[in-house]
């Protein structure tokens, strides 16, 4: 195994450290980045998350001045577990940090640790778009990936409780976005929707979870954004449609009547997502197609997406459930990509609570 790229003041088989603290979770992570296929790969040495679910959850959401002081208590048991686990700081060439989008005070957190570091162990470092570290997941070496890693060019569907788009990714640094979501993210709608049900916080999970044992078509509800030629998304139509449900006929408390509205608004949001992905793949004319972020653990997602490409002639690519959601190792990769072309990032690296990935402005 080799690295695939030249480096400057990096060894062939970089390792890069990964800090991720967008939003909830404390991430740190060390890969090697090494060849497979004529592909960069990277290989997950060591992947730690401390997850904040708990201290969030009694506020039915994510609370900024909570999760941020959560990081700085976390932070630093986090990144030592990693190194201790990926070899120390011996075998580190470079750091890769989040720099957004995300919670300001959260990514603050992360990214003074990464400065502090880098400047101590006299490092390269990089800022990384989380949104990227979610397109490129793909490429991270680990067991129960759905296809491996993607072939360029390809169409790329990003879901998760803050960001629902679809993208052309040409190459690690050509991506051009095709339609947003114009509201609520998926992972957003769920997590409303489980919160209207009394499920508790993450709803995403919960709301799965129900709908497995579930009839989809129990509840009729509207599938959002249904035009034929558009690739954006809307979701906020769908949780009027489930509150004024709830209203009308109140809310189940458990068993089959809660199962159905559960597995009904799971379809009715998957659907959603997977026709546009199929259209946008259509539209682009790629044989390949990625699904990323946290949705994308998502049973009822998984399913229909794969029924569909493979009806299509299309190949998906999945990554695993510790890839989907917010991890470090995914940044470390999509760093190891910026610093393959020259990029560094020094001192002044500010926080970026808006970054959009892709966009014609």
């Amino acid at each position: 195994m080799s690295s695939p790229f030249s480096i400057e003041g990096l060894r062939p088989g970089a390792r890069i450290l990964g800090i991720e603290s967008s939003c909830d979770e404390t991430a740190a992570a060390v890969i090697e980045v090494v060849t497979r296929e004529a592909q960069p790969r990277g290989v997950v040495l060591a992947d730690v998350v401390a997850s904040q679910i708990a201290e969030h959850a009694p506020y039915g959401g994510v609370v900024p001045e909570i999760a941020s002081r959560a990081h700085l208590r976390a932070v630093r048991e986090v990144v030592e577990a990693a190194l201790d686990a990926g070899g120390g700081w011996s075998s580190v060439d470079a750091i890769a940090v989040t720099s957004g989008p995300g919670l300001v005070g959260a990514l603050l957190v992360g990214l003074q640790t990464a400065k502090a570091m880098a400047w101590a162990r006299g490092l390269p470092m990089v800022g990384v778009n989380h949104l990227e570290g979610h397109l490129f997941a793909p490429f991270l070496d680990r067991a129960a990936a759905v296809g491996g890693a993607p072939r360029f060019p390809f169409v790329a569907l990003l879901a998760s409780g803050g960001h629902t788009a679809l993208y052309r990714v040409d190459s690690f640094e050509t991506v051009r976005e095709l339609g947003a979501t114009r509201d609520d993210a998926a992972g957003e709608a769920f997590d409303k929707v489980a919160k209207l049900l009394g499920l508790g916080y993450p709803g995403g999970p919960r709301v799965d979870r129900l709908a497995a044992s579930g009839d989809p078509n129990a509840v009729p509800l509207p599938t959002p954004m249904r035009q034929r030629d558009s690739l954006e998304f809307s979701f906020s139509g769908l949780k009027t449609a489930v509150s004024v449900h709830v209203q009308r006929h109140g809310a189940p408390a458990e068993g089959a009547g809660l199962e159905d509205l559960c597995a009904s608004v799971q379809r009715a949001i998957v659907e959603s997502l997977v026709r546009k992905l199929m259209a946008a793949v259509k539209r682009e004319g790629v044989a390949d197609a990625v699904i990323s972020g946290g949705v994308a653990a998502n049973r009822g997602l998984r399913a229909m997406a794969a029924a569909a490409c493979e009806g299509a002639g299309v190949a998906l690519h999945i990554p695993p459930a510790q890839s989907c959601t917010d991890n470090a190792a995914m940044i470390a990769f999509a760093g190891a990509m910026r610093l393959a072309r020259g990029q560094r990032d020094g001192a002044g690296l500010e926080p970026r609570a808006s970054w959009p990935l892709g966009r014609v402005t």
